[in-house]
């Protein structure tokens, strides 16, 4: 049985493919390719992918792209994309200027 825990096993050398610029994470704007590269460069989990490639923490936070990264993944694992463990949602972030919260606390 082939597992994602089973870091022992070869998938074999990365091969590209025709499809390879194939843009897959329209936020981060990330391929195929790109994808398929992690995965032989040792990133077997969605969270690993996630925070190699940044898939699926643009603004739509993976709603358009986890699915497919996922099922790249998976095949180039060999195993089943059910078989793999969604990454961690996190609630997006973005910098606030101190004179904001300063204001509010005036407020």
């Amino acid at each position: 049985m082939n597992s994602v825990n089973d870091r022992s096993r070869d998938i074999g050398e990365f091969v590209p493919a025709p499809d390879d610029d194939m843009l897959i994470c329209r936020c981060e704007e990330i391929t195929k390719g790109e994808i398929r590269r992690a995965v032989h460069d040792g990133m077997w989990t969605m969270t690993e992918i996630r925070r190699y490639l940044r898939t699926g923490m643009g603004l739509c936070q993976g709603q358009t792209c986890a699915r497919l990264v996922k099922g790249i993944v998976a095949k180039e694992l060999g195993i089943s994309p059910a078989e793999l463990e969604p990454a961690t949602s996190r609630a997006p972030m973005r910098p606030t200027e101190m004179r904001i919260l300063a204001k509010e606390a005036q407020d």
